[in-house]
């Protein structure tokens, strides 16, 4: 079963800090600083990962001593050199990637050695990216998640170790099991 990191889009998003199956949070970077910096504290405190993503997601992880970010690289020029910035301005903080979903940016993004590598996923060409997906998955060792950008987007199938949800759609999805 994959593991599962809960997309926190606004302060009020419930976090189910005491919920076992979630220990990583991705805190959208743009939420305002104090209530940012209080979630962050809230996560850390509960001894789980707390993730920042967004604009300013960089910035605000070295600012708040958060666990770390995902970087959505899928329009850089420059990968490597935006990796390498990251690694230097994050020390030892986790970096997680989100890449075109091509093989080519796959691969650099992957030689390049992230913690984890991202696939946005949508319900249109759901299709090819789970081929993407599966192809990654037989010749990476890296995690490899996806993060779901509709609500019609099947994540079902896909041979990830991680997925990326909302606190709603983490709620429906354990409801079914």
């Amino acid at each position: 079963m994959p593991n599962f990191i809960l997309n926190i889009a606004s302060q009020n998003d419930d976090l189910m800090l005491s919920d076992p199956d979630i220990q990583c949070y991705l805190l959208n970077s743009d939420i305002e600083l104090q209530a940012l910096q209080k979630l962050v504290h809230q996560i850390v405190d509960s001894e789980k990962i707390a993730l920042l993503y967004g604009p300013k997601s960089l910035d605000m992880a070295v600012a708040l001593s958060a666990d770390g970010v995902l970087l959505d690289l899928s329009k850089s020029e420059s990968i490597k050199k935006d990796m390498t910035n990251a690694r230097r301005r994050l020390k030892d903080g986790i970096l997680g990637i989100i890449c075109r979903n091509r093989r080519h940016e796959a691969m650099v993004v992957s030689e390049n050695e992230p913690d984890f590598v991202v696939f946005k996923i949508w319900s249109d060409g759901g299709d090819k990216t789970l081929e993407l997906a599966e192809w990654y998955n037989e010749f990476f060792l890296l995690q490899m998640g996806v993060f779901p950008q509709d609500e019609n987007a099947d994540f079902t199938q896909y041979p990830c170790d991680i997925i990326i949800l909302t606190p709603e759609r983490y709620k429906i999805f354990v409801a079914k099991k």
